[in-house]
């Protein structure tokens, strides 16, 4: 099977779950948090495994961080996310081995912020007001971003956005994205206009997710270019591993936060 047609089968099956674990919220999509984010921070790890990691710590933060976001909201986050590093830093006193420690734990907290912190921020979104519509909304936007992008970037792209980072990467990829991601925030938004958010917020919020999506695209390429490898695993066939899958999600989340509690909503 082509890696056209793999990255097709896989979305079509994944998709519908995710979709109904996050309609269903609350430990449902705190269970599949979990199982992404493990699996995404092995991935990781593994590719970063010369930079020598603490492993246990940053599993450990990724569970706190996640317990924080789904218990008691952006405080215990940020509380996670501080036990992670006075944990992290424990499991360097107590290791047998002696790696860098500015390199392992820079590399153990790295994963953690930008996990866990990303997965607790969809969770963060779900738990605001309207919550499911919200977190729909941001899910379908990154998806139809990443799929214009990956079309009109195949068909015409001619101008490379950050050819060191990702020389696959187009502006016209990115003017494409953007346009379909504010156009399923306006459209998934239109109807609770009058009693969510307005026509110009829900394109203030599409936009944010465009813009945050392709930075975390390029933010993994950049991870991935440091450390020799094309994808972060193969676990998911065409798509590569859960960490390419995630990447766009990771950082759009934070931003649709953002927007919201700027916005009131959250």
């Amino acid at each position: 099977m082509g890696q056209f047609w793999s990255r097709i089968v896989i979305g079509a099956a994944l998709l519908p779950i995710v979709l109904y674990l996050v309609w269903l919220g609350g430990w449902w999509l705190f269970a599949l948090a979990l199982v992404g984010g493990i699996l995404a921070l092995h991935e990781l790890y593994v590719i970063a495994r010369s930079l020598r990691p603490l492993v246990l710590g940053g599993y450990a933060g990724l569970v706190l961080v996640l317990l924080g976001a789904e218990l008691g909201g952006t405080p215990w986050l940020v509380a996670g996310l501080g036990g992670t590093f006075v944990l992290s830093f424990l499991v360097f006193g107590i290791s047998d081995a002696r790696p860098s420690f500015t390199a392992a734990m820079g590399t153990t907290m790295l994963g953690v912020v930008w996990v866990a912190g990303g997965l607790a921020a969809l969770i963060l979104v779900r738990a605001s007001e309207r919550g499911r519509l919200a977190l729909l909304t941001v899910l379908l936007a990154v998806w139809a971003d990443d799929t214009a992008a990956y079309f009109v970037g195949r068909a015409i792209g001619r101008h490379r956005m950050a050819p060191t980072l990702s020389p696959k990467k187009s502006w016209e990829g990115f003017v494409a994205g953007t346009i379909a991601a504010i156009a399923v925030a306006f459209f998934a938004l239109y109807q609770d206009r009058d009693s969510y958010l307005t026509i110009w917020e829900a394109v203030v919020l599409g936009l944010a997710v465009a813009v945050a999506a392709a930075l975390g695209d390029l933010f993994e390429s950049a991870v991935k270019r440091d450390v020799g490898v094309k994808d972060s695993g193969r676990l998911l066939g065409g798509h590569g591993g859960f960490l390419d899958r995630l990447d766009a999600q990771l950082f759009a989340g934070p931003a649709a936060y953002v927007v919201l509690l700027a916005l009131g909503h959250a």
